[in-house]
């Protein structure tokens, strides 16, 4: 009779992963990685039809494990949450590491996306996420507590937040700096 029942249990384990239903457990894993999720902007267009109007969705999401590991995703579907999924699923394809120093960046940095500027300037301890938007979001997600941050020209959320990972990808490590001048971390790093 337990032999039975183990065999009940094996078929019904390779229909759930036939069915994609295993898949669908590991998607789950991977919240689990990446616990912070934004949503930045979420927009409705409509298309004028015969029968009426139809709707579809667009997303912005970013997404971050609070350790340095942050990314952004844009998704497009009928359904408002089909949408976030979509930009969810691309954000995790988009990480970039974002450097921790203290709970703050570690060098001031310009970056730009079109007509957007974002300067990012590191903060004392208590300052708090000085940001509005999708730079707020972004620190948020990476784990950082204190910035200080500008946004100058386009207004444009998609822009802002490409600018911001423009600042992102300007930023040194000061692991690979120190590896590359051949000196400790603790001497360059101060």
């Amino acid at each position: 009779m337990a032999e039975e029942k183990q065999e009940r249990t094996e078929r019904h384990e390779r229909s759930e992963k036939s069915r994609g239903r295993h898949d669908r457990d590991k998607g789950q894993e991977k919240d689990k990685e990446f616990p912070v999720s934004k949503l930045v902007k979420l927009n409705r267009t409509a298309k004028v039809v015969k029968g009426g109007r139809r709707f579809s969705f667009s997303a912005l999401t970013v997404i971050g494990d609070k350790k340095g590991r942050v990314g952004y995703g844009f998704g497009k579907a009928n359904d408002v949450s089909e949408a976030i999924r979509k930009s969810e699923e691309k954000a995790r394809r988009n990480i970039v590491l974002l450097p921790v120093k203290n709970g703050t960046i570690p060098h001031e940095v310009h970056g730009v996306f079109k007509a957007s500027n974002v300067i990012l300037k590191p903060a004392c301890s208590g300052t708090g996420i000085i940001a509005g938007g999708p730079v707020r979001a972004v620190m948020e997600a990476g784990g950082i507590t204190d910035v200080l941050s500008k946004s100058i020209g386009a207004s444009s959320q998609y822009n802002v937040l490409k600018a911001t990972f423009d600042c992102i990808k300007k930023m040194m490590n000061a692991k690979e700096i120190a590896r590359g001048r051949g000196k400790p971390l603790s001497e360059l790093w101060g």
